[in-house]
């Protein structure tokens, strides 16, 4: 019965680490070209799925689309909304949405 908990965990986990290094490679990718344009579709997405943290974090750890207002707006709120369906998940039992 604790195997759904580890592996929803691993997910939370998976999806910021990702969200931070799409972050990262955005960066990346606009510095040595600067014409490319970041997609801010990809950063929404990933923050919808539960990576929302992971984006924040790393724009302010990177200093990279700090200025984004819609950035700087949705993806607040997308870590509450996250927090709180992730809060709702654990306290009804995982198993029990599972099965």
């Amino acid at each position: 019965m604790l195997l759904p908990y580890i592996l929803a965990i691993v997910y939370i986990l998976s999806v910021n680490i990702y969200s931070f290094l799409l972050i990262r490679s955005q960066k990346k990718e606009q510095e040595s070209d600067r014409s490319a344009k970041a997609k801010d579709g990809k950063i929404f997405l990933t923050g919808l799925i539960g990576g929302a943290a992971g984006a924040y974090i790393a724009m302010f750890a990177l200093r990279f689309r700090t200025e984004n207002l819609a950035l700087m707006i949705v993806l607040p709120l997308l870590i509450v909304l996250n927090a709180y369906l992730f809060i709702a998940l654990f306290k009804t039992g995982i198993p029990a949405i599972i099965f």
